[in-house]
């Protein structure tokens, strides 16, 4: 289980929505992501497959009227002790290096157990620990990382937990490429819980 579009770019994007999630159309944007990429500098993330899984996530929000703004990532160097995602490492990368949110972090590894490769900081499960909401962390290990960092972006806009046992459906517990899309009622949810949390524009 598991972080660039203009107007020439539609019709490119329409055939991508299409191959990748199932959808007619693109609708028109009703919402605007601004997702601030923190890469662990020596994590085993590079700039191109970030950039690849960022084009990956703005075409499977776009199914929900969400656009992805282009953002360059900020690369940090720290310390070993902080390049592997736990709550005690990511409160103090976090206070030490603040970043606007939402925020994905591209780290090395995952010292949680259980394991995954990677965590959704939302509004509900961050009451002890502050400093990481609005937050994804991401191993350099994750499986199909568009996707994954799709899924827990959900998560945080969603403000919730909750999983679909729909086929196909994004918010599957798996991680998976053929589970790309989202419901009308995920979409609404998405976008409502994420303005009204100062997420989305």
């Amino acid at each position: 289980m598991a972080a660039f579009y203009t107007s020439q770019m539609k019709s490119g994007l329409v055939a991508a929505c299409v191959a990748l999630v199932g959808c007619a159309a693109i609708p028109q944007p009703r919402a605007t992501l601004r997702l601030t990429v923190v890469m662990i500098d020596g994590s085993g993330w590079t700039r191109e497959r970030a950039d690849a899984s960022l084009r990956e996530v703005g075409t499977i929000l776009a199914q929900c009227g969400v656009t992805l703004e282009p953002v360059d990532p900020v690369v940090l160097q720290v310390p070993s002790n902080l390049m592997d995602f736990s709550t005690p490492a990511a409160r103090e990368l976090a206070r030490t290096y603040p970043v606007a949110r939402p925020a994905v972090y591209l780290v090395r590894d995952t010292r949680r157990r259980p394991t995954f490769d990677a965590e959704a900081i939302g509004r509900g499960n961050s009451r002890t620990r502050p400093e990481i909401a609005d937050t994804v962390w991401m191993t350099a290990a994750a499986r199909d990382p568009g996707i994954a960092l799709a899924h827990e972006l959900a998560h945080v806009l969603m403000d919730s937990g909750e999983h679909s046992e729909e086929a196909g459906n994004l918010m599957r517990d798996e991680t998976s490429a053929r589970n790309t899309s989202l419901s009308a009622a995920q979409c609404a949810r998405l976008r409502e819980t994420g303005r009204a949390n100062g997420l989305l524009k």
